[in-house]
C-alpha cells in the first residue's frame, strides 16, 4: 500500500514519511510494519501493515487541496454548541477523521472563540493538538519547516 519515502498521515498524531518497512516478532506472531517519522518532533511510529485501513492513514494531501485549507483558515467560524462538552466532542470526532478539511476547521473554530470568549484548559490542549497535526502535514506539502507554516497560519487566523 505505501513505499518507503512516501509522505502518509497518521490522524491524531500528524504526517510524516514512511521511512522503513520492517518484520518483527510480538507476542509470538511476525509482522510486518511499516516505521513512520513524523515531520515535527523526532517521533517514530511503528504501524502494522494489518492496522493501517482501520486507522485512516492516508496519502499527504496535494498543493490543490492545500489552497482549500488556506480558504478553511479564512472563512469565519462554523456555528458551535455553547455547551463546552457537545463542542469538545463535536471538534474530537473531527480530529479523529483524519480529514485534513476538518482538522483545519477545529483550528479555525477555537482560534475564533479563542478571539472573542477564550478557551477552555481541554480546548486549548485541543487547539494546540489540531495545530500540531495540520502543520506537520503542511510542512510536507509545501517542504517548509515548521515556523514558516506556523507563521503562514498566525498571518490566516489574526
Amino acid at each position: 500500500m505505501f513505499s518507503i519515502g512516501d509522505k502518509v498521515v497518521y490522524p491524531m498524531h500528524g504526517a510524516g514519511v514512511i521511512e522503513a518497512i520492517e518484520e518483527r516478532e510480538v507476542l509470538g506472531e511476525r509482522r510486518r510494519y511499516y516505521v513512520m517519522r513524523l515531520s515535527i518532533g523526532d517521533m517514530r511510529i511503528m504501524i502494522p501493515f494489518a492496522n493501517v485501513e482501520d486507522r485512516g492513514i492516508r496519502q499527504v494531501v496535494d498543493e490543490e487541496d492545500f489552497k482549500k485549507i488556506i480558504a478553511i483558515l479564512q472563512e469565519k467560524k462554523s456555528p458551535m454548541s455553547g455547551n463546552w462538552h457537545r463542542r469538545y466532542r463535536v471538534n474530537l470526532d473531527k480530529m479523529k477523521s483524519g480529514d485534513i478539511f476538518a482538522v483545519a476547521e477545529v483550528v479555525r473554530n477555537l482560534v475564533r472563540r479563542d478571539q472573542e470568549k477564550g478557551l477552555s484548559t481541554g480546548e486549548r490542549k485541543m487547539l494546540d493538538n489540531a495545530r500540531q497535526i495540520l502543520i506537520s502535514e503542511l510542512v510536507l506539502v509545501r517542504d517548509d519547516g515548521p515556523e514558516q507554516v506556523e507563521d503562514l497560519l498566525s498571518k490566516l487566523l489574526a
